[in-house]
Formats: C-alpha cells, structure tokens, sequence
C-alpha cells in the first residue's frame, strides 16, 4: 500500500515534470520578449549598420547576454542573494517603449491592431493616437523579476490594465515582495508606471531556486 509520503513523493515529480515541460514550451514566447526588448537571438547576425536611430541618438544594442543589462536599461535590486530574499525586497525595471519595440512585438506575437501599428487610425480612436501593446507593458514585470537572485519561475500572474501607455514613453516595472509563500515561494506586488501614472497594476506568485552551480 502507497504511504502518505510515497503519494506526496509521486505527486511533486509529476508536479516537477509537467512544470518543466511548461517551462520548455514558454521559451520560444520569451525570446518574443527579447527581441521587443532590444534582445537579438545569439545566432542572428549583425546588419553592419550603425547604431543610431532615426533621430541620432543611440540605439539599444542588440545581443545582450543571459543576465546582462543594455546601457538604456535601468535596473534596482534590494537583495543579491536568494537566500537574503524577504517581504519588502524590489526590484524594477525600466525601459522606453520605442517604435521598434512594438513593431517587432507586433510581428512576433501576430498582435497586429492598428490601434498599435497605424497612427492615422490611432488618432480617430478615444486615444488619440498609437499605444503600445497591453501585453508587452506588462512583459517589463518579467523582466523585473529576472531581477530576482536565483532561478525565478512564474507561477500566476493577475493583471489590470489602468492606463495607455503612447509608443516612445518610459515606463517603469516595479516588484516588492509582500508575502513568503514558504517552500521558497514569494507573492509579489506588481506594478507598471509611465511617470507617476500607474499604467498596469496587479500582483504575481515565483518560485524562487538556488542557482545551478558554476
């Protein structure tokens, strides 16, 4: 007869199997994410073409490595270790929102609206012109959380979209822990500003493994 521990045992490796087979089908939907955020896939080449944009300043460079930071990209950290993790640690994330940015948002996801994309239909709508993707303002609490020490995986996620957020604006992704979950789970609050404006609000559970030894 199966103990009560032998059925837990059973019922976390499968719980481990499924969510690696979960996390396995993500990756493709996060490398839509780097490539809006500025992030090229190793194995695309460069164009040779200079890196300024179409008003002369400097572009995001594209290859940014596991765990690196482009110049634009800012970042805070309250916690460098997870096992320092506690309620009341943060850590944002901020980035401008640029044309490109929703152009190849809008290619790789299929999300082409022209509420995002075509700024003489934008401009009849109640916004008054193009916004950027819902989807990809709240993409920047992810890479919030990657600023997490340790092997941040996403467990839930609740979202609420307050505000717009027009194409070219810098917004801001902002994650304090409220709650430790135990069993290294962590309930965080999430929120999206653009300025003081609070653009998505809502909050997110991670579980939060020691890093793979080096």
């Amino acid at each position: 007869m199966m103990t009560s521990e032998t059925r837990r045992s059973t019922l976390l490796d499968a719980w481990i199997e499924t969510t690696t087979q979960w996390v396995e089908s993500v990756v493709a939907a996060n490398r839509t994410l780097m490539t809006a955020f500025g992030v090229a896939p190793p194995e695309e080449p460069s164009t040779g073409q200079d890196d300024t944009d179409a008003e002369g300043t400097d572009a995001e460079p594209t290859g940014v490595g596991p765990g690196g930071d482009a110049p634009a990209w800012e970042t805070e950290v309250t916690a460098e270790q997870s096992s320092e993790l506690e309620a009341g640690d943060r850590f944002t994330f901020t980035k401008a929102l640029a044309d490109e940015d929703v152009s190849a948002f809008a290619g790789a996801s299929g999300d082409t609206n022209p509420l995002h994309l075509d700024e003489e239909y934008a401009e009849e709508t109640r916004f008054g012109g193009r916004i950027v993707h819902g989807t990809l303002v709240g993409g920047l609490i992810s890479a919030a959380l990657a600023r997490m020490p340790g092997v941040v995986v996403y467990l839930s996620q609740e979202t609420e979209f307050r505000n717009p957020v027009p194409v070219g604006e810098r917004v801001t992704a902002d994650c304090e822990i409220v709650e430790e979950l135990g069993n290294s789970q962590y309930r965080l609050a999430t929120v999206v500003r653009c300025d003081e404006t609070t653009v998505v609000d809502g909050e997110a559970v991670v579980l939060v493994d020691e890093p793979p030894a080096e």
